[in-house]
C-alpha cells in the first residue's frame, strides 16, 4: 500500500515525540497498552451495572466485549491481506519510541486503534454517558501508536473507523438473539447463571414487599 500521504505526517509526530521529556515518552508508552486494560474494566463494570436492569441491557452489555473481539478480527484479515510494512521500518530517519514489530506484523490498519474505537463505542451504546471518557480514550490510545512510531496517522484512522462501525454493527444484529438468552437464563434454578445473567429489574420487589407488610402489622 502507498504511505506517502501521511508519510510527512508521521515524520512530523514524530520528530516531536523525541523532543518531549522522558517521562511524558514513558507515559505514551504505557497508555498504547494500559488503555486497552482500562477498557477491560470498564466492560466489567458495565456489565456488573447492567445485572439489576432489562435483559437487553445486559445483552448489549455482554455484547460490548465480543463486539470489540469481532472488529478486531476483521482489522487483523485486512492486515494480512494489505501487508502494509511498518513506518518505523520504512520511512527513512525514522527511529521509534518503542521496538519496531517484526516483519510480518503489518500496520494496515492498526488493531490497537481498531480495538480502542470498537470498545469506545460499544461501551457508549451500553452506557451513553461514557461517551465523554471513551472516546477521548479511544482517539488518545490511537494518536500514542503514532506517538511511539509504530503507526501511520492513516493507519489509526482507518483502525478508529473500523472498530466504530464494526462494534455497533454487531450490537445490533445480535442484541435480540442474545436478550433472549439472558430471559431464559433468568429463568434457571442455578445461582450461578442467575448471577451471570442477573435477575433483572424485580430482584429487590420480594424484599419491598415484605417490608411493607410489616409495616402494615404496625
Amino acid at each position: 500500500m502507498n504511505s506517502s500521504a501521511t508519510s510527512g505526517l508521521y515524520s512530523d509526530v514524530l520528530d516531536f515525540a523525541h523532543t518531549t521529556p522522558s517521562w511524558f515518552q514513558t507515559l505514551a508508552e504505557l497508555w498504547t497498552e494500559a488503555g486497552l486494560l482500562l477498557f477491560g474494566a470498564l466492560f466489567v463494570m458495565v456489565w456488573w451495572q447492567a445485572r439489576p436492569s432489562g435483559s437487553r441491557a445486559v445483552a448489549v452489555a455482554v455484547l460490548a466485549p465480543l463486539a470489540t473481539a469481532f472488529a478486531y478480527v476483521c482489522s487483523e484479515l485486512s492486515k494480512s491481506v494489505i501487508q502494509e510494512d511498518r513506518p518505523c521500518r520504512t520511512v527513512t530517519g525514522s527511529v521509534s519510541l518503542i521496538p519496531c514489530p517484526p516483519v510480518g506484523d503489518w500496520s494496515f490498519p492498526s488493531n490497537h486503534a481498531t480495538i480502542a474505537g470498537a470498545a469506545a463505542i460499544a461501551l457508549v451504546v451500553a452506557r451513553p454517558v461514557l461517551a465523554y471518557l471513551t472516546v477521548p480514550m479511544a482517539l488518545l490510545m490511537a494518536f500514542s501508536r503514532v506517538f511511539v512510531g509504530v503507526h501511520y496517522p492513516h493507519d489509526v484512522a482507518v483502525g478508529l473507523v473500523v472498530g466504530g462501525v464494526v462494534a455497533p454493527l454487531f450490537i445490533l444484529l445480535a442484541a435480540r438473539p442474545l436478550q433472549r438468552v439472558v430471559e431464559t437464563m433468568r429463568s434457571s434454578n442455578s445461582g450461578a447463571v442467575l448471577w451471570l445473567a442477573g435477575r433483572g429489574p424485580g430482584e429487590a420487589e420480594p424484599v419491598v414487599a415484605r417490608g411493607r407488610h410489616s409495616a402494615g402489622r404496625n
